[in-house]
């Protein structure tokens, strides 16, 4: 097979890949066809087999270009010299943040992230429990810094706070509803990465009042 087939081939296998992540992401690859996954990539059934073998197969490599995809953006979190910038003050890093600089409006990865976390898929089970690890990992490297007050239960601090992140994509279109803003577009992102911050950093509720002498 010459060079240039080579590349054609590859294009077709990505088309066919970017086509069912836009399906799945939408409607989940139960109720998502070859027939339909191929007529989305503007191929021909035979060559979405030809490419992946069957719809499992084509599964699979969409699961993997996602957690790659997502492992990359999650990178970002990893390392003591973030830890010392979110120490300091310098940075306000979240996965929202790095989601909506990663992903451009329109982009199925951040609704194929919701689906795949959301129906407890193994893909989603296995990203979550990397990207738990990563945030356990960073909050031990701030407490050390003295950045982040001990807890007495880091493992449930760790799961807290990444939940909360996730939850900015989780319920993306709720919470534009509730806010009149997209969260992963800069105006939403702002108000929610301010409030947040404020949250961490100043906690919630008020000191109850003292009593008068």
């Amino acid at each position: 097979m010459s060079a240039v087939s080579d590349e054609r081939d590859l294009t077709a296998r990505s088309n066919i890949r970017n086509a069912a992540l836009r399906m799945f992401a939408e409607r989940g690859h139960d109720a998502v066809t070859v027939r339909e996954i191929a007529r989305g990539a503007g191929v021909s059934p035979s060559l979405v087999v030809h490419h992946f073998g069957s719809k499992d197969g084509l599964l699979a490599a969409v699961d993997a270009h996602a957690a790659e995809s997502f492992d990359a953006v999650f990178a970002e979190f990893s390392g003591e010299d973030l830890a010392q910038l979110l120490a300091s003050g310098e940075a306000t890093t979240s996965v929202a943040e790095v989601f909506a600089r990663a992903f451009p409006h329109g982009s199925p990865l951040p609704a194929y992230l919701r689906r795949l976390l959301l129906t407890n898929d193994p893909a989603g089970a296995a990203i979550f429990g990397r990207w738990y690890a990563v945030t356990r990992r960073m909050l031990d490297a701030m407490v050390e810094l003295g950045a982040v007050a001990h807890c007495e239960d880091p493992a449930a601090q760790a799961a807290f706070l990444l939940v909360n992140d996730l939850a900015v994509i989780l319920l993306r279109n709720q919470i534009a509803t509730a806010i009149g803003d997209d969260p992963l577009a800069p105006a939403g992102l702002d108000r929610w990465t301010k409030t947040a911050t404020a949250v961490y950093a100043r906690g919630l509720f008020a000191a109850p009042p003292k009593e008068s002498l």
